[in-house]
Parts: C-alpha cells; sequence; structure tokens
C-alpha cells in the first residue's frame, strides 16, 4: 500500500452515490467529493488491510496518511528520518498524527538506502527525494504492459510546478526539493520512466479505477 488518502473511512458513510465531504484542519477547511471508501476499493481486488504485508508513505502530511491506521500489523517502509519527524514533539504542521500513531508498534523496517528495493526484484523500488519532508520518498513501478512509472508523492503537485520550476511555500527545505527534483529527472531518464504526479487532477480522471487495475 502506497500512501493512504485524505479521509478516513471511519469518517463518513458509502451511499452509491458521490458524498460531498469537508474537511476540517486546524488552519483549514475544505469539501472533497468522495466515491469509494479504500477499505472497499480493496475488497473489489479481493484483499482487506490485514492481508497487505507493506505499508509505505511518501510523507507524513495528513492528505497521505489518514488511514494509516488500517494497515497497523503491516510492516512500515520508512526512513528514519521521516520516522523521527513524524513522533517528534510538538509534531509537524500538515500533520494529524491520531491516524498514524498506531503504526509506531507496527513491525518497522527502517529504509537506510537511497534506492529501497521492497521485493529484491526489482519490480517495486522505493526512492529517497527529501525535500518536501525530511524523509520524503517516491515510487518506482516496473509494470509488465503499463511500463515504467514514477508515483511522485509531493515532489510536486501539479505539471506547471515543473515546467515553471516553482516550489511550494512550505517546503521542509526548499533547495533541497530542487535538487532531489533535478535528481529524480535524472532517474527517470534512467529508468525510461514516466512521472505520474499524485495531485494532478486532470491525470487522475484518465486512470483506471478500482476494480480496474495496471498491469
Amino acid at each position: 500500500m502506497w500512501d493512504a488518502g485524505i479521509v478516513p473511512d471511519s469518517a463518513w458513510k458509502y451511499t452509491g452515490a458521490p458524498v460531498t465531504h469537508k474537511v476540517i484542519l486546524p488552519d483549514r477547511q475544505r469539501e472533497i467529493t468522495l466515491l469509494k471508501p479504500l477499505r472497499m476499493q480493496l475488497s473489489e481486488i479481493s484483499y482487506s488491510p490485514a492481508e497487505i504485508t507493506y505499508l509505505a508513505l511518501s510523507h507524513y502530511h495528513y492528505d497521505h496518511t489518514r488511514n494509516a491506521y488500517q494497515f497497523a500489523n503491516s510492516t512500515w517502509l520508512v526512513s528514519q528520518n521521516e520516522y523521527d519527524a513524524m513522533f517528534t514533539l510538538p509534531p509537524p504542521k500538515v500533520t494529524l498524527p491520531s491516524y498514524y500513531s498506531s503504526l509506531k508498534k507496527s513491525k518497522i523496517q527502517i529504509i537506510t538506502k537511497d534506492e529501497y528495493d521492497v521485493f529484491s526484484d526489482g519490480t517495486v523500488i522505493i526512492k529517497s527525494a527529501p525535500g518536501h519532508t525530511p524523509g520524503h520518498q517516491v515510487l518506482f513501478l516496473k509494470l509488465k504492459k503499463t511500463g515504467n512509472i514514477v508515483l511522485s508523492g509531493d515532489l510536486y503537485h501539479y505539471p506547471e510546478e515543473k515546467t515553471l520550476d516553482k516550489v511550494p511555500n512550505f517546503e521542509f527545505n526548499t533547495e533541497q526539493t530542487r535538487a532531489t527534483r533535478k535528481m529524480i529527472d535524472t532517474f527517470l531518464k534512467n529508468r525510461n520512466a514516466t512521472l505520474w504526479i499524485q495531485h494532478d487532477l486532470t491525470k487522475y480522471e484518465t486512470l483506471k479505477k478500482s476494480p480496474v487495475w495496471y498491469e
């Protein structure tokens, strides 16, 4: 499981129709349209959270972690820098630690390499990409039919950030983000991989949705 969404399954009820849900944070509110709970999406491909072997989060921000509690029995793949930041007091901004605090009791695999080969066969690689947060990471997938892709985490939020060389004003380390982006550009070229920007709504609308998947 890569990333865990912005709205916890426990916070809303599936009706079979789109549901408008208000996300309330200490410094902001936003409305989101929900279609299916994460648990239901997993069920459609014959999995439950308890059957997920590994959990990896691109980073600790609330919009990537709010179903993390469902995977407390999985092995959590995380860098030491990110782990330490997540459990420091006071917690980092843009986090809701109550939704990932149970991971502290999980089986934890601390990633110490720049590239961590999850299954030791080159098909799933977690790559260090710090800057947005101390231990931010991206996910490389080698798919037989689809080809090579990299899931961005928040390396970029929108394609315009890449084309205009813009960096958000809430980075942990702006210069580190810039250096990481150059490094990932080289990685993409070397791996002949396509970058999928996770916050890109236009791209999202074109993607297959559960229960369909990429091969």
